[in-house]
């Protein structure tokens, strides 16, 4: 069968989510207890895949990864916190899917970047500059560009949180993101909010991607995959939630 496993994890105590030689990863902590228990032989025979790779220091409450096994779910998620949840890594939902299912062509995605509120950020003006990355744009000067990504992205909604502490929640929702693109549109959005840079230069960067802006990039350690959704798959819950809770307040108390 096929399994979908919706995972969380503590990315700043990691070299990002991909495996990578001599290096501690996510997905190489999870390969290593899943071909070490035998859960599945080896990740092409198992088709594994994920829904989201994330980058060094990122976080996820609801990343997704997905493979073939013939074990059954409760007594996989079981082994699987039994032996990761001691190295900040957490599994609590599954459901089993089509065979030709794949994690990558997810409905929707939601990142969320905390930032500490302080008396030099003008959130009129962040917001105002925040509905400027909505719709279809060509996000070339906002995001780190692979050799053959097409740069062009639909960002749906850009959402402010206010949370209790002068903590704000700043969620971005898309069907796919770039290479460090929302840590890029933070970065851009808090020189706004600090006046370090005007609207106008925002304007003309979003609208000129073949001229080259560089607003910098946002820390790793405050970004948080919060969703990733699916209209075919409906999860099931295995595990309680306080891992995940605990995780996004350790992220809040690190600010």
């Amino acid at each position: 069968m096929r399994i979908a496993l919706k995972i969380a994890y503590d990315g700043r105590k990691y070299h990002g989510f991909s495996r990578q030689p001599n290096m501690e990863t996510v997905e190489g902590k999870i390969l290593g207890f899943l071909t070490g228990k035998k859960i599945i032989k080896n990740p092409r025979d198992a088709k594994y895949q994920i829904a989201s790779r994330t980058d060094r220091g990122v976080s996820a409450i609801s990343n997704v990864i997905v493979f073939n096994t013939d074990v059954d779910i409760a007594d996989l998620i079981s082994k699987f916190n039994r032996s990761l949840k001691k190295d900040s890594i957490y599994a609590y939902e599954a459901a089993e899917t089509k065979e030709d299912f794949n994690p990558r062509y997810a409905k929707m995605r939601q990142y969320r970047y905390y930032i500490k509120l302080t008396p030099d950020l003008d959130l009129e003006y962040m917001m105002k500059a925040a509905s400027m990355f909505t719709g279809l744009h060509d996000f070339s000067n906002f995001a780190r560009i692979e050799k053959g990504k097409n740069p062009i992205r639909e960002i749906k909604n850009i959402v402010f949180v206010f949370k209790k502490n002068e903590i704000l929640a700043v969620d971005f929702f898309a069907q796919t993101f770039l290479w460090q693109q929302v840590r890029r549109i933070m970065s851009a959005l808090l020189k706004i909010a600090r006046s370090k840079i005007s609207i106008e230069a925002l304007a003309n960067a979003i609208s000129n991607p073949k001229i080259r802006f560089d607003f910098g990039v946002a820390p790793p350690k405050y970004l948080l995959l919060k969703d990733v959704i699916y209209d075919e798959i409906k999860f099931q819950k295995y595990e309680e939630k306080k891992f995940l809770e605990d995780l996004e307040d350790s992220i809040v108390n690190s600010l």
